[in-house]
């Protein structure tokens, strides 16, 4: 196990594009952008911590990307079970330098139709789940912050439905996200000056299991056309970008939309 002190040294206070000798946590790792993302990570040097409830999908992803891959099959919405697998990473790893909040769920119900246990599980997932792994996350980014590196990233994927309410159905769902981005302007205030940067990536339609089910109340992307439907890697390249710009660089958020999405 590699300590914080063995770990392989980059250019003091910069970042080379490559993310060599650090470790990313990524939730939500077992479909779509939180795997998508774990492997372009991955591809640029890092370990990953892969967070998710099926183990299979994690162990499945888990032997492509070979031995510095770990598997942690959690709930975010449990916060012990976060707190304790974000410590079981960080002491596997000798440390946590990246934090992906990717695990994400939608239910776009009119309010008059809503079930309020959809409602409670958008608020658990996407507003409580990024809380308690980011607080247990926070003092290991800390550490990290003041290495070889320079920098940690604490990385949140949240919507266009962050910033603008794209339909009525979107009700709770744009509010645990426009929550979401209260939260991270703020934690970027905090950090700023201990070197931890905080950034937001504001997807439109992406091709997902949130959007590919055919289920009345979840974004349809059935009739998309190539150009309306973004795919999981365009968000992972989104964040390895991020992540890897010099450490003077804090790029804080990004919108991400298909080219021919006009809401």
């Amino acid at each position: 196990m590699l300590t914080c002190a063995e770990r392989t040294p980059g250019t003091p206070g910069r970042v080379t594009g490559r993310l060599d000798g650090t470790t990313a946590i990524v939730t939500g790792a077992s479909s779509g952008i939180g795997n998508a993302t774990a492997r372009a990570l991955a591809a640029e040097g890092a370990a990953v911590a892969l967070f998710a409830r099926r183990r299979d999908k994690l162990e499945d992803l888990a032997r492509e990307l070979g031995s510095s891959a770990s598997v942690h099959e959690v709930d975010v919405s449990d916060a012990d079970a976060v707190r304790a697998a974000v410590d079981e990473a960080a002491a596997e790893h000798g440390g946590v330098d990246v934090l992906v909040n990717n695990a994400g769920y939608g239910s776009m119900d009119l309010a008059r139709d809503a079930d309020l246990g959809e409602w409670q599980k958008m608020v658990d997932v996407n507003l409580h789940g990024v809380l308690s792994t980011t607080h247990a996350a926070l003092g290991h980014l800390a550490q990290a912050a003041q290495g070889a590196r320079g920098i940690a990233d604490v990385v949140t994927v949240s919507s266009v439905a962050g910033r603008t309410v794209t339909g009525p159905g979107s009700n709770v769902y744009a509010a645990t996200k426009h929550a979401v981005g209260a939260f991270s302007e703020a934690l970027r205030q905090e950090l700023a000056e201990q070197h931890g940067r905080v950034e937001l990536v504001e997807p439109g339609l992406v091709d997902t299991e949130l959007t590919n089910t055919g289920d009345d109340n979840k974004p349809d992307a059935s009739q998309a056309s190539e150009l309306g439907l973004l795919h999981a890697d365009d968000i992972a390249d989104a964040v390895v970008w991020m992540v890897t710009r010099p450490a003077r660089a804090a790029v804080n958020e990004v919108l991400v939309r298909p080219t021919e999405q006009k809401g």
